[in-house]
């Protein structure tokens, strides 16, 4: 569980290579766009430009670089050349890269040309809630200080956060321990330490938090069809803080 500094460099290493894949998404007008035409072009950016591997083609059985999840998909929408983007969209893009042997995880929920005010507050609050839960993370605290955290913001926003789906453990492996809740009670959990390195990606949903898994085993979507939005960073405690691992070019930590 806790990583050893060389070991966190290497991971930082992983880390600025996914950030630079999120920069080549930023460049692309999206609209029109399949999501299977976009797993495509990150497929290749990650192998041919970055000689890196796609860490989630082959994981579980799942077949590509990413997931897509657009609209009402809380998570894990599986790219297809029938879901075109149109504008007035939002989709979340997850994406794991690994880099001599060592794995960071990141997504980000883009606005597809013209979006409603309610869509693009419902995107803003979830990018919030992600770095309030960041902002919980030094040595000493607990697990549930972040998921209180975010949780707090979420609902103080009208919002609900699904708790079907948490954060992990990451490094050698895709999905290690611990899980990372998007929900909880402060000064409850696990004690934080100093080398442990996990994700923070919460799930925020426009209308009730129930979701449910559609035919394919892999999709999820809200039970009522409102929208969901997800942010997600790979993160590290340090002697004195927190660390983000796949901060994105031009990306500030809010407060």
């Amino acid at each position: 569980m806790i990583k050893r500094p060389e070991e966190i460099a290497l991971l930082a290493q992983s880390g600025e290579l996914l950030a630079e894949v999120f920069g080549y998404l930023d460049q692309l007008s999206l609209i029109g766009m399949s999501t299977m035409q976009i797993n495509d072009l990150v497929d290749g950016f990650i192998v041919d430009k970055l000689a890196a591997r796609p860490a989630s083609k082959g994981q579980y059985g799942y077949a590509y670089a990413l997931n897509a999840s657009r609209n009402n998909v809380v998570c894990h929408g599986v790219p297809s050349e029938a879901d075109i983007l149109q504008s007035g969209d939002i989709v979340n893009f997850d994406i794991t890269l690994e880099k001599n042997g060592y794995i960071a995880d990141s997504s980000k929920t883009y606005l597809v040309g013209d979006v409603s005010p309610m869509a693009k507050r419902l995107v803003q609050a979830a990018y919030e809630a992600m770095w309030k839960g960041i902002g919980a993370v030094r040595p000493g605290a607990r697990l549930g200080d972040i998921g209180y955290a975010i949780e707090r913001h979420a609902k103080r926003n009208g919002y609900s956060v699904v708790r079907e789906y948490c954060g992990h453990g990451i490094g050698r492996e895709m999905h290690e321990e611990p899980q990372v809740l998007h929900w909880g009670r402060p000064r409850t959990g696990l004690m934080l330490r100093e080398g442990m390195v996990f994700t923070i990606e919460p799930m925020v949903n426009q209308g009730r938090s129930a979701v449910f898994t559609e035919d394919d085993g892999w999709t999820v979507v809200t039970c009522d069809g409102q929208l969901s939005a997800q942010f997600e960073h790979t993160v590290a405690v340090t002697a004195h803080g927190v660390r983000v691992l796949t901060l994105r070019r031009g990306e500030r930590m809010l407060g």
